[in-house]
């Protein structure tokens, strides 16, 4: 379990209990170290040695431990992101029947995890998506850390995956945009719309308040609720002519500006789900996700010609690095504008005899 070594003529006992490595100094004398060794091997056989019960938990129970904090900080949509890492590596722990204790975890733990998504349970999600979840235990394994249940993080020094495989962002074009709306519902063309024109992200449409919307000053706040925090702070969105027309007739019915047919809180997954079946009827491809329209909002802004640190405050970047990512979309457009440029000499002039100019 343990072994001996010295260094400098003095003697060391090292030995490793249920993840925890214990190292002693011992002293000169080696008998002494064997005597101190074979004593913290028998305690730790008799679970004597006053860590191994409050430390070495299920991994389970770390998991539970970790969701009730996680409902305490985090936002929600953070709470489900982590939910859903936490009942990912949850199943591969059951299917991994040997793994059960946080002891047990390892850097090869995460390598077989990393393995099991990739391919190992059928899922085949992609690099991106593994590299995040690992980012995610790693917060775990922290906390655990801070809680006194381990000592060190087994993802610390991890190698992520290359994201060659990385989700490409969709962007609409002008047409596509006139198409998503045509096709939309009278109860989803406002959501869509607003989307469109703001630049909203789906947490802040959907928490969204007539408290927020001032049509007199026609500005659209993003502030924080009771039970919500904007991702990036507060901010305000100017409420333009197209916008103003659908929510000065939009009919009120409770506090949220966009709910079901019961006055209830829009459902952002539904609204998804409805985005999926309009872009259908439109003959819109790939276009699965609502924060297409946010990067539409950001992309169309940039190739109309409105510099970076207004995208940057519209759209509540903290950096305005994540703002320029937008300006790599806009090849199509800048190559189609250059083709209406046409500065040059008619083919007789051009080929005319050279003119000598006196220097």
């Amino acid at each position: 379990m343990g072994n001996i070594y010295s260094r400098n003529g003095i003697f060391y006992v090292d030995l490793r209990v249920q993840g925890r490595r214990i190292r002693k100094k011992a002293g000169k004398v080696k008998k002494l170290a064997e005597l101190m060794l074979n004593d913290l091997e028998i305690k730790a056989e008799r679970n004597q040695l006053g860590f191994l019960d409050r430390k070495d938990i299920s991994i389970k129970d770390l998991l539970e431990e970790f969701r009730r904090y996680s409902q305490a900080n985090h936002r929600l949509a953070s709470q489900a992101r982590y939910r859903a890492v936490v009942n990912n590596f949850l199943r591969f722990v059951q299917e991994e029947t040997q793994i059960n204790r946080l002891s047990q975890i390892n850097g090869d733990t995460i390598e077989k995890y990393r393995m099991y998504r990739r391919s190992g349970d059928g899922s085949g999600v992609k690099a991106y998506t593994i590299n995040f979840e690992v980012r995610a235990l790693r917060t775990i394994f922290y906390f655990a850390i801070r809680s006194n249940f381990m000592e060190t993080n087994p993802v610390k020094g991890f190698k992520f995956l290359k994201t060659d495989d990385s989700k490409k962002r969709r962007f609409l074009s002008d047409q596509e945009c006139v198409r998503l709306l045509r096709y939309a519902s009278k109860d989803d063309y406002p959501i869509f719309a607003t989307l469109l024109n703001t630049g909203m992200r789906r947490a802040e449409l959907v928490h969204l308040e007539w408290s927020d919307v001032d049509l007199r000053k026609r500005i659209i706040k993003i502030q924080k609720k009771p039970n919500w925090l904007p991702k990036s702070g507060e901010r305000e969105i100017p409420i333009n002519d197209a916008l103003y027309e659908i929510l000065k007739r939009l009919p009120s019915r409770g506090d949220f500006v966009f709910t079901n047919e019961k006055g209830q809180q829009a459902d952002p997954d539904l609204i998804r789900l409805k985005l999926i079946e309009t872009s259908k009827r439109a003959q819109i491809e790939n276009l699965t996700e609502l924060h297409a329209l946010r990067h539409t909002f950001a992309s169309q802004l940039i190739e109309r010609g409105v510099d970076l640190p207004t995208v940057q405050k519209l759209m509540g970047h903290t950096n305005i690095q994540t703002t320029m990512i937008y300006t790599h979309q806009t090849t199509d457009h800048l190559q189609n504008a250059i083709s209406k440029l046409n500065f040059r000499l008619s083919d007789k002039h051009a080929f005319a005899e050279t003119v000598t100019h006196p220097r």
